[in-house]
């Protein structure tokens, strides 16, 4: 049986040394950390889906400065396919809507936090690049 295909994009923001992390704040994966971002909507590129997301969850503006990685990952009902982008935050101010936590980690601390099983791919593409 083919896996409905889902097609989110996530923000690496990225502040100093650090890129942001988010800790899930509702669904089956409740408790988890993410990089934040959705699904992109009918006629928005991933760059605009990944600007109103990030408006809508964290009350917060960015610029998408690049492309990072493609996360594909087939969770038990559904494929997600997360393509995700280097962004910073334009003022360095943002507010929790839909998580219940937040931190900024570095590369010392990246893999403290339990991640979403398609996020552990990004987490290793922030590792291989030189994005912090």
């Amino acid at each position: 049986m083919d896996l409905k295909r889902v097609e989110v994009v996530a923000a690496i923001i990225v502040r100093d040394d650090s890129v942001l992390a988010t800790e899930r704040g509702y669904g089956e994966f409740e408790g988890w950390w993410e990089f934040p971002g959705g699904k992109v909507d009918e006629g928005e590129t991933p760059e605009q889906a990944l600007v109103r997301e990030i408006r809508e969850e964290l009350n917060a503006s960015i610029s998408v400065e690049s492309y990072l990685c493609t996360a594909e990952y087939d969770y038990s009902t559904f494929h997600l396919s997360m393509r995700c982008y280097v962004c910073k935050l334009i003022d360095d101010e943002f507010e929790l809507l839909e998580h219940h936590a937040a931190r900024w980690l570095n590369s010392d601390n990246l893999r403290e936090v339990k991640w979403l099983p398609a996020d552990i791919q990004v987490v290793e593409a922030i590792e291989a690049s030189n994005v912090i």
